[in-house]
């Protein structure tokens, strides 16, 4: 096939929704995985428009079997895949992490970090028997990894763990035209980050408000690294709003 296959995990909405449309708007056919049906519709509908094909799948991305489900619909419609955005995520209440359950701990990693192994493992299956053989990885990582927020054990711990994640891949990778990369971002301006513009809690202990950036300059940058060749890669990028507190003593 002369088209190329794109699959975002978390594709109902935020990053994932923006970044499934951009990729279809570039002329990849796009499988939008998720828990909700509706929202992967909606997507998948939005892509749609163009012209591009187009494919919902339910998945839970921390349970193997749903994972596996997803990658044997892939090659079945569409043969191959020559591009995975691990997107899928999941955060944890805000609480101090001695009051964290087991439960809402276990969600997060089996969210953040098993789905993307579990996605990975499958993609990688698929990427070495392909012919032409080959593709690209790119996990959504977070700032948070390098500068965590309070209160924020479970997602930080997981995103921490990515960054791992993606050099393992990149480097199991490089015998099979496999690339990954890993891009960190900083206050998307999504319904998850909608709080920030409001204020949000600083390790100082008070409240700020911090900027956000347009989300289309997240899928500006995943259009740029999905696009280089396979013998070129990206192997962390951070985007974020340039007066967020991130760097220094913000």
């Amino acid at each position: 096939m002369s088209e190329k296959v794109a699959v975002v995990t978390g594709g109902g909405s935020g990053i994932g929704r923006a970044v499934a449309i951009g990729l279809a708007a570039h002329g990849y056919a796009v499988v939008v995985a998720g828990r909700r049906r509706e929202p992967l519709e909606a997507t998948a509908l939005k892509a749609a428009v163009s012209g591009t094909r187009t494919l919902p799948v339910v998945t839970d991305v921390g349970q193997p079997s749903s994972v596996q489900a997803l990658f044997a619909r892939v090659s079945h419609d569409f043969g191959r895949i020559d591009l995975l955005f691990n997107n899928a995520g999941q955060v944890a209440p805000s609480v101090p992490l001695e009051e964290l359950t087991y439960e809402q701990w276990k969600l997060v990693v089996d969210t953040n970090l098993t789905g993307a192994f579990l996605c990975t493992q499958q993609a990688i299956k698929l990427m070495k028997a392909q012919q032409p053989r080959g593709g690209r990885i790119i996990n959504n990582g977070s700032i948070s990894a390098h500068s965590p927020r309070p209160h924020s054990a479970p997602y930080t711990a997981t995103k921490h763990a990515i960054t791992g994640l993606t050099k393992s891949t990149a480097l199991d990778g490089r015998g099979y035209d496999i690339a990954c990369g890993q891009i960190d971002i900083g206050n998307a301006a999504t319904d998850l980050t909608q709080a920030f513009a409001a204020g949000t809690m600083q390790p100082y202990g008070q409240m700020a408000v911090e900027p956000r950036i347009d989300v289309r300059q997240v899928v500006d940058a995943v259009l740029y690294m999905a696009a280089l060749p396979l013998d070129a890669n990206v192997l962390f990028m951070t985007l974020m709003a340039t007066e967020m507190p991130f760097v220094g003593r913000g």
